[in-house]
This record gives structure tokens, sequence and C-alpha cells, in this order.
């Protein structure tokens, strides 16, 4: 083998082993913070939703929750979601904002909505969530509501 070779070969571990190291520290960082899915939808047809609006019933934890969405272009401008429960009622209208992003050599969008995303259930139970897409029943967006570590049980 030549020293090029050689030389190219050890970069490329070096390399790899960096990145590893990196990613099993963020992780491992992380896992003390990161949230757990209580609740995921991906509405992706017109089939999923009754009367226009999409409904699942849910059991949450006493907690905190935070919404997470993955929209782009075409989802809906306003998506109203409501979490209903015997002790529990949050409402929120998000607007869907795009934000440009310019390189020099492209331009491209990013996708999320502004609203409150952070709401807490004050005991564990059943609760209904009602997502309204305000007409926009065609444009795919996924939702998911993530229960806080440190929730309890």
């Amino acid at each position: 083998m030549s020293l090029g070779r050689k030389t190219i070969t050890v970069s490329v571990v070096i390399i790899a082993v960096v990145f590893a190291v990196l990613f099993s520290s963020l992780t491992g960082e992380d896992r003390g913070t990161q949230n757990k899915a209580a609740f995921h939808v991906t509405l992706a047809s017109p089939d999923m939703y009754k009367n226009g609006t999409y409904t699942e019933k849910v059991i949450l934890n006493a907690g905190e929750y935070n919404f997470r969405f993955v929209p782009n272009g075409d989802s809906p401008k306003v998506l109203s979601i409501s979490v209903r429960g015997e002790m529990l009622e949050f409402s929120e209208d998000f607007i869907l904002n795009g934000t440009l992003h310019q390189t020099g050599i492209s331009e491209y969008y990013t996708w999320d909505y502004a609203g409150t995303k952070s709401f807490e259930s004050p005991s564990r139970g059943e609760f209904l969530v009602e997502i309204n897409p305000n007409g926009n029943i065609i444009g795919p967006v996924s939702v998911d509501i993530l229960e806080k570590d440190g929730a309890d049980p």
C-alpha cells in the first residue's frame, strides 16, 4: 500500500471515529431531555378527516407536553388543534410560516408552525385531540405531541 493510500485510510478512520464519538456524546446528553411521543399522526389524505376534522383519543400522563410539526409549503396555512379532557382545555390556531434561505447559489424555504406549542396536563387521563386544517384537507402535515421527560405516570 502506498503512502498516499495509507494517509487517506487513516484520515477516513479518524473522521469516522470523531463522528462516532460526537454522535454518542450528543445522544447521551440529549437522553435526559429527549421527549417521548405521546401522539403522532401524518395527515396526508382527505379520507383521514370526518367533517373536515381529524379526531383521536389519547391517554396522557400528568406533566408537560410540546407539539412538533413536520410541515411543507402545501401544508394547511392554519392548523387549529385542541386537546380536551376532564381537567384540560387547550386550543391553538397554529400559523404556517416559511423562512427563505439563500445560499448564494440556491434559495429554499423551511416551514414551521407559529403558536403556543406547549401545554400541561394536570393528571393522567383520556383526552380528545382534534385537528382542524380549516378546509385544507389535501396538504400533508405530521403532528406529534411529545411528553417531556419527568412527566408523572
